[in-house]
């Protein structure tokens, strides 16, 4: 198994030390398009594996020629958001990013599953799948993973019990569009509904939607990396070993809850094919109202990517 991480900034780079230690992969290739920062970012980790404990087979690289036959690529190249920046304004510079990063994967690893970070996510996903032509489920992005660790971190915190006993889950779509699932929640099996009023679950929520912002604006420069990487990785660790785990991910719908022909944030059984599954969920009737709107406003979203001609 051989996985590449485009793009050497903090995402890329922390999602493919947890790949390398976790020992995900046969092999890890780094590549980015500053000559050197990949290759001194590699060797900085094949430094610590005698302390760590783990094999060092990580290498960086500016060639894609270097990535070939990978079989999964996780596309972290793009721009962040910058003041005074519009919607569109950031959809363009990372639509042409996108496009000559999965123009190169194709290219060289036409086989490979793809695992989409750039934002705006759902709109990136779904041009990756347009430019690469592959299979729709071989082309997948990651939010749903990162939004549910999110929530459920939240409401470990309000609860104060270890996150580790907390089981949550959101679909939809990145902020806003986020529908969480309060029927699908628990905290050690007892169904979180019975332990927290209404208005702490909206707060929960609101929290969540607004987590990467909440972020942003305490670091004043730069965004989250930590807990997106670790969202990474379990989707890797799902696909390269074949795992089979069911993770929100945004997936190709072909008409499961009643949504077809677009990429949205849905429960999906991954494994060495890809998306294997989605499976469906028996939603309650505002839950499923709340993803079919997400679904439409992604549509609305991945039409202004003709605008760009």
């Amino acid at each position: 198994m051989r996985v590449t991480v485009v793009g050497s900034g903090f995402v890329g780079v922390t999602s493919a030390m947890r790949i390398v230690q976790k020992g995900l992969a046969d092999e890890v290739v780094l590549i980015d398009i500053i000559e050197g920062l990949p290759q001194g970012l590699a060797l900085d980790m094949r430094e610590s594996a005698p302390i760590e404990g783990f094999e060092p087979n990580i290498r960086g690289t500016n060639d894609y020629a270097d990535t070939a036959e990978s079989d999964l690529v996780v596309i972290t190249a793009g721009l962040p958001r910058q003041p005074g920046m519009s919607r569109m304004d950031l959809l363009e510079k990372n639509a042409g990013i996108t496009r000559d990063v999965v123009r190169n994967v194709k290219e060289h690893s036409p086989s490979a599953i793809l695992i989409v970070v750039t934002n705006p996510l759902d709109e990136m996903t779904y041009l990756a799948s347009e430019v690469s032509g592959f299979p729709k489920d071989r082309v997948m992005g990651m939010a749903g993973v990162l939004d549910s660790s999110r929530l459920r971190y939240f409401i470990a915190e309000e609860l104060r019990v270890s996150p580790t006993v907390v089981e949550a889950m959101t679909l939809g779509s990145h902020g806003e569009a986020m529908v969480p699932l309060p029927a699908q929640a628990k905290i050690d099996g007892k169904p979180l509904t019975e332990l927290v009023d209404g208005e702490s679950l909206e707060r929960l929520y609101q929290r969540t939607r607004d987590a990467g912002a909440e972020i942003v604006a305490l670091l004043k420069k730069g965004s989250a990396y930590y807990a997106p990487s670790a969202a990474i990785a379990q989707m890797v660790n799902a696909i390269a070993g074949d795992a089979k785990e069911v993770l929100p991910v945004c997936a190709w719908c072909t008409g499961q809850y009643g949504i077809s022909d677009v990429y949205v944030g849905v429960p999906a059984r991954l494994g060495k094919a890809g998306v294997e599954e989605i499976v469906e969920l028996d939603l309650p009737q505002a839950e499923l109202r709340g993803l079919r709107a997400a679904a439409e406003g992604i549509r609305a979203k991945c039409a202004d990517l003709g605008k760009l001609g």
